[in-house]
């Protein structure tokens, strides 16, 4: 028995666009570990001095902008959150009511 749902135009946009996002996070995470893991194999077996800064600017600098990436898909946002976004919402609805009170 094969179950059919119909779901409105806007929701299944919504979670293709999620989908997208998520698929794209985690090519790039992929992406990421793979070029890395090269490059310090290579480094290691070719040197000495594994243990230097220069050798790891690639591996922190990507992984900053992975960080990034991760909070965007995620939600993850500190700063400016839910509940920050929450409470600008509301201080700007209870401005506007104050505003209406004054034409009363």
């Amino acid at each position: 028995m094969e179950v059919v749902m119909e779901f409105e135009p806007d929701k299944l946009e919504r979670a293709k666009k999620r989908v997208e996002e998520l698929k794209g996070f985690y090519i790039h995470m992929a992406v990421y570990v793979v070029v890395n893991v090269f490059i310090l194999v290579n480094i290691y077996l070719r040197t000495d001095y594994f243990w230097q800064w220069p050798h790891f600017v690639t591996l922190f600098g990507w992984g900053l902008g992975l960080g990034f990436h991760a909070a965007k898909v995620f939600g993850f946002n500190p700063m400016f959150g839910r509940k920050w976004e929450e409470r600008q919402i509301q201080k700007y609805i209870d401005k506007d009511k104050e505003e209406a009170k004054k034409y009363k």
